[in-house]
């Protein structure tokens, strides 16, 4: 088992982030016609088609690094493998094995250990605080414990991107929750989205969206360019990229 503790303030990893390397990230959702990731109760979300699965297998396919939060794994209690022949071998033809990294960001570290996931043929990796690992020390689940934090004892998310680029993750998909996406796009820590609308109508002003958090000032808000619509029967598929502040100068 591998231990990385690193201690870093949150201002010095926001300054370094302008001249540090990262990967490429990409959020992977689908959502319902109202704009929800889950209902009220936040029961994990299968109402996408296999059409929107099979979309979501190819992102997961051709990233090195897979990203969620403790929420998101909670609701499902597994995670989603690359399982299609051609993806595979794809992979394969790459150099790259069978499955990315799965990753688990979680502050608390509050997993169940019996649940499915742990049980699944992936390497999985814990991004946590230090209070977050005490449990999970000296335990197998998890190939690597990864500790970034900041002055606060949140997890400096911006300098463990930095440092998974050191282990050679180019790409990161990043499959929720709304949590997590908030976070990054408040460090400007995403470059891409795909979107898949459901046809369905969920409500519920708790539901869960893409994006929690405090929200955004329409003056300081993430601007999007989109790249590419696909409609598939009832579905469609946005993929949007992330306008960059130097670009709205």
């Amino acid at each position: 088992m591998d231990f990385l503790i690193i201690h870093i303030l949150a201002k010095n990893s926001q300054i370094n982030l302008m001249i540090q390397h990262r990967p490429h990230t990409t959020v992977v959702m689908a959502i319902s016609a109202d704009g929800k990731i889950a209902d009220v109760r936040r029961s994990p979300a299968r109402f996408g088609s296999l059409a929107d699965k099979a979309h979501l297998e190819k992102q997961v396919a051709a990233s090195d690094a897979i990203l969620f939060g403790a929420g998101t794994l909670r609701a499902y209690g597994t995670t989603l493998t690359v399982s299609h022949p051609q993806l595979l071998q794809q992979r394969t033809h790459l150099g790259k094995s069978a499955q990315p990294v799965h990753i688990v960001v979680t502050h608390s570290g509050k997993l169940n250990p019996e649940i499915n996931f742990f049980k699944q043929p992936v390497k999985r990796w814990l991004l946590t605080t230090t209070a977050g690992a005490v449990f999970w020390q000296n335990r197998t689940e998890f190939e690597q414990i990864l500790i970034f934090e900041t002055s606060t004892e949140k997890i400096d998310i911006s300098t463990a991107l930095q440092h998974l680029t050191n282990l050679g993750i180019t790409r990161i998909a990043i499959l929720g929750g709304g949590s997590l996406t908030a976070s990054m796009l408040e460090l400007n820590l995403i470059d891409e989205l795909w979107l898949t609308i459901c046809p369905l109508i969920l409500g519920g002003a708790s539901a869960p969206t893409p994006v929690d958090g405090i929200g955004f000032v329409p003056q300081l808000a993430p601007r999007l360019q989109l790249l590419e619509v696909q409609t598939v029967e009832q579905e469609v598929f946005l993929h949007y990229r992330l306008e960059r502040l130097v670009e709205r100068i």
